[in-house]
């Protein structure tokens, strides 16, 4: 029997049980449903062209409301190996703003204000720039300066101080408008996922024990006391008991579904799934957030981008690079230039994020483009008001969940997205950048008036894979965890992950949830 049972090996489950296990007196168990991180394009930042496309990632499908005009049986996808979704992404750093994290208190999630928030950042940061109120430079987990930077990101930076965007040196100083570099979570050149920062020491451990290829099928609870879980390892169902706690850190779609099989939720949604309810909580699965993005590609008139490199004589030259020098154009995360800027309806802060790619997108499901070489920016809006739900489809633990992300069902969006990306066309058409582009590819049509952005927003928005929001943190009826993030109702159950989030931050999503990792072990270690 251990102390503690963390169920999911992501980006915050690593930090809980490396902080947990920290003290010598508990033992922690992690079980992670994916393989270990071994798999090299894990660690060189380039692959995540390779990582984020792979048998790393699970796709799940996702029902699309009434009126959706995109793609045909949408999936979004969630990553499935140790390290989570920081073994996987773009690698970019981004907090979000400090006004995020004040609107998560002011909802009820009491201590969670970015005053409160801020040390967790600090604690979890080894930043190779800055030093200051904002930054620290001895924590575990590498936050650098990109090691190398593509002309033409550099190109992009230029137009968007051209089309008025002033230059940002630091998107997490707490002003987050304007253009520049992002800082990504790297360190000597190679990914620093939570796995590598956190596990890589702690492994070594005597008093935790890592189980990766282990599913958790139910979590175990006798009265009103969670004591341990079900699991499937090499096809043999085991048990797992905590003296302790459960810390469910399986991220906003696992860890509702988790809850649900286990008798936590809605209790009319669970009798339909003959599910005996344990406890009749029915904020979970719901306050589904996720971002949406758009992608602009633009065909260049040179073979300026990084569309050269899947040549092999250019590939085998980058590998040459970052193998004798760690440099190069292998050790980019692609994912280069940003920009965030306000629409006419912002509310007095920056909504939209622009990232900048020099290559053919990608994400998009566009491998090239005719001429053979392209650059993407991608278009997100930073705070839809879309809301939407995960629920089950059947109580076995094999069937993925029912996922109603309902993107864009909110007016409010589709007009941002809208002016988001006309003011991204208008970056685009700078002298800067526009000299080397030959003719844009997608938008394939015209775009003229607001409805026919709104028409190309709808037709090719997609999920920008940072869901939240489904296990949220307060004390309203809707609540699933307290501000320690301890689940209502229930004796020595926690979550702690993005599901716990109230709503988005402003950014991407991988930096809140060390950050909820950091401060989840804490109310663990030092209880209020």
């Amino acid at each position: 029997m251990a102390h503690f049972i963390v169920v999911g090996g992501g980006s915050a489950g690593c930090v809980v049980a490396a902080r947990l296990s920290e003290n010598p007196n508990v033992s922690v168990v992690l079980l992670e449903e994916g393989p270990r991180d071994i798999n090299p394009y894990i660690h060189l930042p380039v692959g995540f062209y390779k990582t984020s496309q792979g048998n790393l990632v699970e796709h799940y499908p996702w029902q699309p409301a009434p009126d959706y005009t995109g793609p045909a049986n949408p999936t979004m996808v969630q990553a499935r190996v140790l390290g989570g979704g920081g073994s996987v992404n773009a690698m970019v750093y981004l907090r979000g703003q400090p006004a995020d994290y004040d609107a998560w208190a002011d909802s009820g999630a009491s201590g969670w204000a970015y005053k409160d928030v801020l040390p967790f950042f600090l604690k979890h940061e080894a930043n190779d720039r800055f030093k200051n109120a904002f930054h620290n430079d001895t924590g575990p987990v590498g936050v650098t300066d990109q090691r190398y930077t593509h002309p033409l990101a550099r190109l992009w930076v230029q137009a968007c101080q051209e089309a008025g965007l002033p230059f940002n040196p630091d998107f997490n100083s707490g002003t987050q408008d304007g253009c520049g570099f992002y800082q990504i979570n790297a360190r000597d050149g190679r990914r620093s996922s939570t796995s590598v920062a956190y596990l890589k020491t702690a492994r070594k451990r005597p008093n935790l024990e890592i189980k990766t290829e282990a599913k958790v099928l139910r979590i175990l609870i006798e009265k009103g006391r969670a004591i341990g879980v079900k699991y499937v390892q090499n096809r043999k169902v085991e048990t797992a008991y905590a003296e302790s706690e459960v810390i469910v850190s399986a991220g906003a779609i696992n860890s509702p579904k988790l809850l649900m099989l286990s008798g936590i939720g809605a209790a009319s949604h669970l009798e339909t799934q003959n599910i005996k309810p344990v406890i009749d909580l029915p904020g979970v699965g719901q306050n589904l957030q996720d971002h949406i993005e758009v992608s602009i590609i633009n065909e260049l008139n040179t073979s300026l981008s990084y569309d050269k490199y899947k040549k092999p004589y250019w590939k085998a030259l980058a590998g040459l690079q970052y193998l004798l020098f760690k440099n190069g154009p292998a050790s980019s995360n692609i994912v280069e230039g940003g920009a965030f800027w306000r629409s006419s309806l912002a509310e007095g802060r920056a909504d939209a994020q622009y990232c900048f790619m020099a290559g053919a997108g990608v994400e998009a499901g566009v491998d090239s483009v005719p001429g053979g070489s392209g650059c993407t920016l991608n278009v997100c809006q930073t705070r839809p008001r879309s809301v939407g739900t995960v629920s089950l489809l059947s109580s076995d633990p094999a069937e993925k969940p029912r996922i109603q992300p309902n993107y864009l069902a909110a007016p409010y969006d589709v007009e941002c997205m809208a002016e988001a990306v006309e003011y991204g066309r208008h970056i685009m058409s700078q002298a800067a950048i526009a000299r080397l582009i030959r003719r844009e590819f997608l938008p394939s049509v015209p775009l003229h008036t607001r409805e026919d952005y709104r028409a190309f927003v709808k037709a090719n928005a997609h999920g920008a894979l940072h869901p939240v929001g489904t296990c949220k943190m307060g004390s309203d009826k809707m609540a699933v965890v307290d501000s320690q993030l301890r689940v209502h109702g229930l004796e020595g159950l926690r979550v702690i992950d993005n599901s716990v989030a109230p709503n988005l931050c402003s950014s991407n999503t991988n930096a809140m949830a060390i950050m909820i990792g950091e401060k989840g072990s804490h109310h663990i270690l030092s209880p209020s």
